[in-house]
């Protein structure tokens, strides 16, 4: 098959009439109003139709008004952005009649108002690879997606590459997984490619996000699932698999609607389903709705509960890559890493891996939340600092309070003090200071923050998340907690301490999945960099920050 032949599906997506929202023409100016859940919670949807009024009543026949998603300036939702301008307009109301009128002004052509987003911090310091298209498409129309690229680099793959040149790219990219491990993604795809099964393979998607305070997954589910199911359906192309799952959480109804949506959507245009663009490759692609629970973030708990099963854990190896669902081989990799690839294979490995630190390639994305000025969704090259996340692209600490430290990979992660500010945002770095990437968390803690009280939160959720197979997890996490909640009391002494560190090690070491392993750590963090504070609560039964309510009570 040749190439013009391949890419014949795209161009009559391209060619078919898209439905206008506004009277037809060509659109001059355009208004991006965000339909992510942040900004819908704030009825970003009310905002849409009260300015698509306004534009119609002024005049604007040239200009659209279009659903997007998110913009990545949570904090200052509802959002509304004039690309061809460089303006972001925030905190957009219906009724602000002020804002209407001072965006219909720019989108005529008149006195810009809003931000000027190319002197904004928060975005000049971003390299977006994953989130490009975030913002700017509507993601419940493949026809938008189409129109910016989309589907380009699967048609590319499956009509000119074969498996192993993809795979080839990937691995050049120097791409690790985004779900927090790191593993080389070049090599586990390698690994399932080579691994045999009469009954065929798998591609999963892990969307079961469940880190407090990340909602890095949600969103480009929420603003681009097209992107990921290209990244699926390449990653089916390059090591032999024609079934795939994407397991997402309950929780993210809207994900899941926009996701299900683009399923159909793509397979209406030939690009999922049978004879994928035209070629003799099928890829099919199901939602599987997770029930909330944490531990289904983990690759063996997640097939479980695929299958019908339990979501618990179970020993590896048999690694999923050689034995995974229903006992064949399973590429599992995260909604990031899966978006990263169309963009790997339509640019490739060398200019991915241009970006980035020596060891750590690409971008990532981050949640960055807690007592940051700018709270929202952001992609960074890997060795970008701490400090200018928190304090360029973040806008520093909210109500002019101190910084005191960063909490990075979710309960697993490690908190990170002041003094290491400077240090790069990198797998090595991360590791070497007791922390890790995670899937992209980033909460921001100012002064008035109780380092113990926080070690105490996340081994509480860890606590209540243990699926409770293994004795480990199923007990030093109600064990630690409670030497947690005893020091937070002002009831704990010395030898409390000392017991903590001793359950945690051997929560650490003998756990049998990375619930059980990574819980700990905040607790170790803490305990490295903030032992003070510990010392406090049992020597001088106080709380530094304030923060604690200590009763002394019966030591």
């Amino acid at each position: 098959m040749t190439s013009t032949e391949a890419t014949e599906p795209l161009s009559r997506a391209r060619r078919r009439p898209v439905e206008p929202l506004l009277p037809e023409g060509e659109a001059r100016a355009s208004a991006n109003v965000c339909q992510a859940a942040g900004c819908l919670s704030m009825q970003s949807d009310l905002v849409f139709e009260a300015l698509r009024e306004r534009v119609v009543a002024a005049g604007l026949g040239d200009v659209a008004v279009r659903r997007v998603g998110c913009l990545g300036l949570c904090a200052a939702g509802p959002l509304v952005e004039v690309p061809e301008r460089g303006r972001l307009f925030d905190h957009v109301h219906a009724d602000d009649q002020a804002a209407m009128d001072a965006l219909v002004a720019t989108l005529a052509g008149g006195e810009p108002g809003g931000r000027e987003t190319s002197k904004e911090p928060f975005f000049s310091h971003q390299v977006k690879v994953v989130l490009e298209r975030c913002g700017r498409v509507d993601p419940e129309r493949v026809e938008d997606y189409l129109a910016t690229g989309g589907y380009q680099a699967l048609t590319q793959a499956v009509a000119t590459m074969s498996p192993e040149e993809v795979i080839t790219e990937v691995a050049r990219s120097g791409l690790r997984g985004r779900g927090g491990a790191g593993y080389p993604t070049g090599l586990k795809w390698a690994t399932v490619a080579k691994a045999t099964s009469a009954e065929g393979k798998y591609v999963v998607c892990n969307a079961d996000e469940g880190d407090p305070g990340a909602f890095m997954d949600r969103s480009v589910l929420e603003s681009c699932p097209q992107q990921v199911l290209e990244g699926m359906a390449i990653a089916g192309y390059a090591v032999g698999a024609h079934n795939a799952y994407v397991y997402v959480r309950a929780e993210y109804p809207l994900a899941v609607k926009r996701l299900n949506s683009a399923i159909r959507q793509a397979e209406r245009e030939g690009l999922l389903g049978s004879r994928v663009a035209g070629t003799d490759f099928e890829f099919h692609v199901e939602v599987r709705i997770g029930a909330g629970a944490f531990v289904c973030g983990e690759e063996t708990a997640l097939l479980a509960s695929i299958q019908g099963e339990r979501g618990t854990p179970r020993p590896r190896p048999p690694y999923p890559a050689s034995r995974g669902l229903w006992g064949r081989p399973t590429l599992i990799n995260n909604v990031e890493t899966f978006a990263n690839v169309p963009a790997i294979v339509q640019r490739g490995g060398d200019w991915y891996s241009s970006i980035g630190s020596a060891k750590s390639k690409g971008t990532k994305v981050f949640a960055l939340a807690g007592a940051v000025v700018n709270t929202g969704l952001i992609e960074v090259p890997m060795g970008l600092t701490l400090r200018q996340i928190v304090f360029d692209i973040g806008g520093g600490l909210a109500g002019g309070k101190n910084f005191k430290a960063v909490q990075t990979g979710g309960p697993s992660g490690g908190c990170l003090p002041e003094a290491l500010l400077d240090m790069p945002i990198d797998y090595e770095s991360l590791a070497q200071a007791g922390s890790h990437m995670g899937s992209g968390g980033m909460i921001v803690m100012d002064e008035a923050t109780c380092m113990v009280d926080v070690a105490k939160f996340f081994m509480d959720f860890c606590r209540e998340e243990s699926c409770g197979k293994c004795v480990p997890c199923r007990a030093g996490t109600v064990q630690v907690h409670r030497l947690l909640e005893k020091i937070t009391r002002g009831r704990g002494t010395r030898e409390d301490l000392a017991l903590l560190e001793d359950l945690a090690g051997m929560m650490r070491s003998m756990s049998l999945c990375g619930l059980g392993q990574g819980a700990p750590n905040p607790v170790f963090s803490t305990l490295r960099y903030f032992r003070d504070e510990y010392l406090a609560h049992v020597d001088d039964h106080v709380c530094p920050a304030g923060a604690c309510e200590m009763d002394g009570g019966d030591r």
